[in-house]
């Protein structure tokens, strides 16, 4: 054992934490628009997906945080349903949680970026799955987690240094997350200019004709969204217990990281047809894929055009034009498909496709990069908590506000 390892101590969770509770256990009426509403599903990959959660009313959210409030520096670990996400809180907006479980770190104990490592190590997540209550709906109870021990650097500066070196990779991760927004905002700003606003090239030129969503060009066509959808072999799926930080296939899910995590599982693997579109049931959340993979089981669909008028590149920004939002359902797939949409003509179709996938590339390229930094991470998070790497002589600057 190193130094390091030699300091390591063990304590409860609700020792290294202020409080230990959860969310909201009443159901508030969910709205189009107020506080957002969070529950497990909506954590994934260390974030908090605020742009695609439920509302709640101003009333009903001072209500539900009475019980608990999430603030910056807590942690949110999913207990109930799709258990095990986490996600560290870095931002001051007001939302409320449900079946979500709140820790709140006690400052003078421990470094809450820290503990939010601890708390992603695989050994943390291990020890809790192996005691996991229910079976249809599978959760970690609050005396669960608060009794449950964990094995930490009791050294305040060993502390900050780990989290330190662990967070200068999801750093990196998530300046990459937002060139690659960029990039799709700009994909999705030419779909809307050509194929809403219809300003597309040679516009000018075109006669409108009606159409069940109004006007539009002649020769263009308003197709349903299932009827231009491609039969997809189904292969084995995996759950997320099951994932692995490495491996030779990526496993996509409906979460917002864009990789869950690896499989060596070869059953599982989705080769062809390719690019393929996967679309989650649950979160609305699209993921263009060029790449051999696995399917997660958390309630992805894959999609695919079955005919050549329609671009998988094309295919995939029109599904992101559509609002699913009114749909207060645990699955939208099945109001997906009742949707219209615009099978243009092949030029508009060649030439958007064209400008498309230049753009698919540099993101294909921006996400190959974050799939390296997060498995780097991924193999130094184990080793770094465990003291097996030794950071007590490294000279990192450490002490800085919570980001």
């Amino acid at each position: 054992m190193t130094q390091a390892g030699k300091q390591l101590a063990r304590a409860r969770l609700d020792c290294l934490c202020r409080l230990v509770t959860d969310g909201t256990h009443d159901s508030p009426k969910l709205q189009q628009s107020g506080i957002p509403f969070v529950k497990g599903k909506h954590i994934s990959g260390g974030y908090v997906d605020l742009e695609n959660c439920d509302h709640i009313t101003k009333e009903d959210h001072e209500k539900a945080i009475q019980r608990s409030k999430p603030e910056r520096g807590d942690i949110l670990f999913s207990n109930i349903g799709s258990v095990g996400d986490a996600a560290f809180i870095n931002i001051d907006k007001e939302f409320s949680i449900k079946n979500v479980a709140l820790f709140k770190p006690d400052s003078d104990v421990v470094d809450s970026k820290y503990l939010y490592y601890v708390v992603l190590c695989p050994k943390f997540r291990g020890e809790l799955f192996a005691k996991r209550l229910g079976v249809a709906q599978p959760f970690f109870s609050l005396e669960m987690l608060r009794s449950h021990e964990v094995e930490y650097h009791h050294d305040l500066t060993i502390q900050k240094k780990i989290a330190s070196i662990l967070s200068a990779y999801d750093d990196l991760i998530e300046n990459n997350l937002r060139q690659v927004k960029i990039l799709e905002e700009m994909a999705q700003a030419l779909y809307r200019e050509w194929f809403v606003k219809f300003r597309f090239p040679g516009h000018e030129k075109t006669r409108m004709v009606d159409s069940p969503l109004g006007k539009i060009p002649e020769g263009w066509e308003v197709v349903k969204v299932g009827s231009l959808l491609e039969k997809i072999k189904r292969k084995k799926r995996v759950k997320k217990q099951d994932y692995e930080s490495g491996g030779t296939i990526p496993v996509v899910d409906q979460g917002r990281d864009f990789i869950g995590g690896y499989t060596p599982d070869q059953e599982s693997l989705h080769d062809k047809p390719l690019p393929i579109i996967v679309f989650g049931d649950h979160t609305r959340v699209l993921k263009y894929i060029d790449f051999p993979f696995a399917c997660g089981a958390d309630g992805t669909q894959l999609l695919r055009p079955n005919t050549e008028r329609m671009p998988t590149s094309l295919f995939f920004y029109a599904l992101k034009s559509i609002d699913l939002s009114d749909f207060a359902y645990a699955r939208h797939f099945k109001f997906l498909k009742e949707q219209g949409i615009l099978v243009p003509d092949e030029q508009a179709v060649q030439s958007f496709a064209q400008v498309a996938d230049q753009i698919r590339d540099q993101i294909r390229c921006l996400l190959r990069r974050n799939a390296t930094l997060r498995q780097t991470r991924d193999l130094l998070l184990p080793k770094l908590i465990s003291g097996e790497l030794d950071v007590s002589d490294l000279d990192i600057k450490t002490g800085g506000p919570i980001q």
